[in-house]
């Protein structure tokens, strides 16, 4: 509930307040078409739970929603919009809609009035308004007191929530952007869990450089470097193309992954480079181990012929995944020299 009741009074601060529309607004930014994915999916799996009768898992559906995906991702992923644009929205009376969030009194809209430019500013006040007034949508049959007020809060509304239509995004969204930031999210957790693990500051601001960076990670830090570096804490982020790499005088470098891209984090002059590396030859260790005991299971002929499909699928797959981690792992330690 403190959770909700923050991001709600950080989306008023900002100018976000209710949506006029059950259909999700275009959104040309990445990290505004991911946020309504996410709200598309998300629905998908509340209504299939209720339709199970897993009212529990619907419940765990939309809490897991809303504190990571909105409050702990889409929040920190926008605010470089507002950080940059000095420029807010006016307020407007609140319009009346089909799904909208408003107030008693007179607030910010989260709707573009027509004819207004667009901007990235203009454009994730929309886009933030409306996915929280999903989230209140969905989460009101669960949480009925506070999502009742908070809708009331955010804009004026001619209806209560308990009357509120139930969500249906009707969106297309481009599967570029959700993959972008999703490969953000994975860069952010991973460099908070490497850090976490040296012991470094979650706050210290590292360079970090993208290996023989995919397309991917090339078009990402090109369009996102701001939030990336927000994110992820760096001062510096550059992709290194292929065949570049060795022209790098690194020095000793923490080695993190943003799915299939390495990154190599200069830590000399914050970690105890003996450290890291007792950490690699210990999950170096455990990976030759599960390898090894996989290679074992595939090669032995009973095991392949007598378990289900799925379970000789999956043991390939560990397989594949640990002998990968044994390489990249092997790698890391020669770079630490």
């Amino acid at each position: 509930a403190t959770k909700l009741w923050n991001a709600t009074r950080f989306c008023q601060s900002n100018g976000i307040g209710k949506s006029t529309t059950i259909k999700a607004p275009t959104a040309r930014l990445a990290a505004n078409q991911w946020i309504i994915g996410e709200v598309q999916q998300v629905c998908e799996e509340i209504e299939q739970a209720m339709t199970d009768l897993r009212f529990d898992a619907a419940a765990n559906a939309i809490y897991q929603f809303t504190w990571s995906k909105f409050c702990d991702w889409y929040l920190e992923l926008i605010k470089p919009v507002f950080s940059q644009d000095n420029v807010r929205p006016e307020p407007v009376e609140g319009r009346d809609g089909e799904n909208g969030a408003g107030s008693t009194r007179t607030s910010t809209s989260s709707a573009r009035a027509e004819g207004e430019p667009w901007t990235p500013l203009s454009e994730t006040v929309e886009v933030a308004g409306w996915a929280l007034d999903q989230i209140l949508v969905m989460l009101h049959p669960f949480m009925p007191f506070i999502t009742e007020e908070l809708w009331h809060a955010q804009g004026e509304r001619k209806y209560d929530l308990i009357t509120a239509s139930w969500p249906n995004p009707r969106a297309e969204v481009s599967k570029d952007a959700t993959d972008a930031i999703d490969w953000v999210i994975d860069l952010t957790t991973n460099v908070r869990s490497a850090k976490n693990e040296l012991g470094i500051q979650p706050g210290a601001k590292l360079n970090a450089f993208c290996i023989d960076a995919s397309a991917l990670a090339q078009s990402t830090i090109k369009r996102s470097k701001a939030a990336i570096q927000r994110m992820a804490r760096f001062e510096y982020v550059e992709a290194v193309i292929e065949g570049t790499a060795s022209s790098l005088a690194l020095g000793p470098c923490m080695q993190v992954m943003a799915k299939e891209d390495i990154f190599l984090i200069p830590v000399s002059d914050v970690i105890d480079v003996a450290e890291e590396k007792a950490r690699l030859e210990k999950a170096l260790t455990a990976s030759e181990k599960e390898a090894k005991s996989l290679e074992g299971r595939l090669g032995n002929a009973n095991f392949v012929e007598r378990a289900k499909p799925e379970a000789v699928e999956k043991a390939k797959a560990d397989f594949a995944h640990h002998s990968g981690e044994v390489e990249r792992l092997k790698a890391a330690l020669t770079r630490l020299g």
